[in-house]
C-alpha cells in the first residue's frame, strides 16, 4: 500500500503539535517553579541573528496548517502572531492541532500532482504538492518545532526525546 499524501501530512503535522503542547506545558511550568520572566524563554534565541522562541511557535504552527489547507484546496486560516505568554502560545498550537485534524484523507489525497501557488516576499511560484509537502512544508515545520525544542532545552527546560517525539 502507498502511502498518501493525507497519511504523509495531517497525522505526523498532528503528531507534532501535540508533542509542542506537551512541550510548551512542561515550559510553563518550569518558568512557574522557578519564578522566572516568562519573556526570559518568550525572547530567547539560540544565536542573536535567529529569530526568537515565539516566533518559532509561530512559524511551526504556520507550515502545520497552511500546508494541509493547501492541498485540500483551501486558503489556509490566518493568525496574526501576537500571542505574548505561554497560554497563548498554548492555545494557538491546540487552534491548529484542531484545524488540521478538521481535515480528511478526501480532501487530501491525490494533491500530489496539484499546483500549490506560494507567496513569499511579493514573488509567487508554483509547485506540485508532493514536492511542496516533503521539501519545504515539512522540512520548515521541523526546523522551527526543533529549534523550539533548542531554545527550551538550552534555557534549562527538562525536556528530551520521548516530549520532541510527544511519547510522554
Amino acid at each position: 500500500m502507498q502511502l498518501s499524501m493525507y497519511q504523509a501530512s495531517a497525522p505526523v503535522f498532528a503528531q507534532g503539535l501535540r508533542a509542542l503542547l506537551g512541550i510548551l506545558g512542561k515550559a510553563q511550568a518550569h518558568i512557574e517553579a522557578r519564578g522566572i520572566d516568562p519573556n526570559a524563554l518568550l525572547q530567547a534565541r539560540l544565536f542573536p541573528d535567529m529569530l526568537p522562541f515565539n516566533r518559532q511557535i509561530h512559524l511551526c504552527t504556520d507550515f502545520a496548517k497552511g500546508p494541509v489547507a493547501r492541498l485540500a484546496g483551501e486558503e489556509p486560516t490566518s493568525f496574526a502572531d501576537v500571542e505574548a505568554s505561554f497560554p497563548d502560545l498554548i492555545a494557538r498550537v491546540a487552534n491548529t492541532l484542531a484545524i488540521v485534524e478538521g481535515f480528511t484523507a478526501d480532501q487530501i489525497d491525490g494533491s500530489e500532482d496539484k499546483d500549490i501557488t506560494l507567496i513569499r516576499r511579493g514573488e509567487s511560484t508554483v509547485v506540485k504538492g508532493r514536492a511542496y509537502l516533503l521539501e519545504q512544508a515539512m522540512p520548515n515545520f521541523y526546523f522551527h518545532l526543533t529549534t523550539a525544542f533548542a531554545i527550551l532545552r538550552h534555557n534549562g527546560v527538562e525536556i528530551g526525546k520521548k516530549d520532541f517525539l510527544g511519547l510522554v
